[in-house]
């Protein structure tokens, strides 16, 4: 007999499995020319509600040095999210009154992407970031004092040994990732300020579920939150959710503004009262609502094989864009590959030269849309549409078109 899952959260059993995509490679995992003929391996991707506290999560991990000691994954290639940044630290910077005596840390800080902002106006920032290539392009090439570690509840605690408190700690698509829930936010009440905010960015379970928007879930990816989840989580750890905010960032995210219980800011607001509330009202904290996600995730899966395949048989030329996380599950779970797209592009000359995991396609520059003029590009990076059609004017002016996945396939 299978023993009851165990929830990442609570710890409590009794966790139930609504979604199983089968077996994946790791999505980040983009193979090089002189690998191609090796085996792959693949991991069980699988979806369980916990009854307890609310919370959604993979069935199985894969050991985080298998995922982010090497990755492939830079922040700063999309404008959208440098945008994105640049506006929140803006806001930060005039709310908390930041200046030469504060501190600002971010987990998992990638390559600098927003400590920049900090730091162009003054504010000493610090970087924990445990993919060596990319810790090293922070410090090289943006000056971003950065650790090459995970954030920890023991990090937390050395750092506040040392001195180094943080009235903002940043954590933006992390928390998603992290085994052990209860250490790093744990760590994130060590470090932080007896009147810092911690600022955490998680992409929200409910777009998820209402969009149908499967392909963000991979091994990386451990949760998905809801609200409710989230302030239970905080709560244990003697934080208060005090503000929240949806954002569009990742086809829909929630943003936490967290304080330690102690201090004078810490009562939820109006914004944290009332997503609570439509939760219960939606009973996102409720089996229920999960119930039909796999028959729908099959039904796209079914309209989109079949939108693809009528294309390719009637004599159309196929590619995708963006070599992203989302479009390995997307392309592995539809079982869509060389048979039916001709390439990949992607922006990032760091996955440029490179195969999709598990699919095998060329990752190729963005130029190669309007060198080669595929009649259709399948948008896997569909989270940054606005973004890469804007870029790919000339392309769509010459007559490509493009097809978003989700919520349901659509040709633009």
């Amino acid at each position: 007999m299978t023993a009851p899952l165990v929830c990442r959260s609570c710890a409590r059993p009794g966790a139930e499995t609504f979604l199983d995509l089968g077996r994946t490679p790791l999505a980040n995992s983009l193979v090089t020319a002189d690998r191609l003929d090796e085996p792959e391996p693949r991991f069980p991707l699988a979806v369980a509600f916990c009854p307890h506290c609310g919370l959604v999560q993979l069935t199985e991990s894969v050991p985080p040095e298998d995922l982010f000691r090497d990755y492939v994954y830079f922040s700063s290639f999309s404008d959208a999210m440098l945008a994105h940044c640049e506006r929140m630290a803006g806001e930060l910077l005039a709310d908390r009154r930041l200046g030469p005596t504060s501190l600002v840390v971010e987990a998992a800080s990638n390559d600098g992407y927003l400590l920049q902002y900090y730091q162009r106006a003054g504010v000493p920032v610090l970087g924990v970031e445990p993919a060596t290539n990319i810790a090293e392009t922070a410090r090289r090439e943006r000056g971003i004092d950065t650790l090459n570690e995970f954030f920890t509840r023991e990090l937390g605690e050395r750092l506040r040994a040392a001195g180094r408190r943080a009235d903002v700690f940043h954590a933006h698509n992390v928390l998603a990732h992290v085994p052990d829930l209860n250490g790093f936010v744990a760590g994130v009440r060590a470090v932080l300020a007896d009147r810092g905010v911690a600022v955490i960015e998680a992409p929200y379970v409910g777009e998820m579920i209402d969009r149908c928007e499967f392909d963000t879930i991979y091994h990386e990816h451990l949760c998905y939150f809801s609200l409710t989840a989230l302030d239970r989580l905080f709560r244990r750890h003697g934080l208060v959710v005090r503000d929240v905010r949806r954002v569009p960032i990742h086809g829909g995210s929630l943003r936490l503004y967290a304080v330690p219980a102690d201090s004078p800011e810490a009562a939820p607001g109006p914004a944290v009262r009332e997503l609570l509330a439509e939760e219960v009202r939606r009973g996102i904290d409720r089996r229920d609502y999960y119930a039909d996600f796999a028959a729908r995730v099959a039904t796209l899966k079914a309209d989109l094989v079949g939108l693809l395949r009528r294309l390719k048989g009637e004599g159309e030329r196929l590619a995708a864009y963006g070599a992203s996380a989302k479009g390995s599950t997307l392309l592995n779970y539809c079982g869509v590959g060389a048979e039916t797209l001709d390439f990949v592009a992607d922006r990032s000359t760091v996955k440029q030269g490179r195969y999709t995991p598990g699919t095998h396609l060329p990752i190729v520059p963005p130029a190669a849309l309007v060198e080669r003029m595929p009649d259709f590009t399948l948008l896997l990076t569909w989270n940054f549409a606005d973004e890469i059609l804007a870029q790919q004017a000339e392309y769509r002016r010459r007559g490509g078109k493009f097809i978003i996945p989700l919520p349901e396939p659509t040709v633009v």
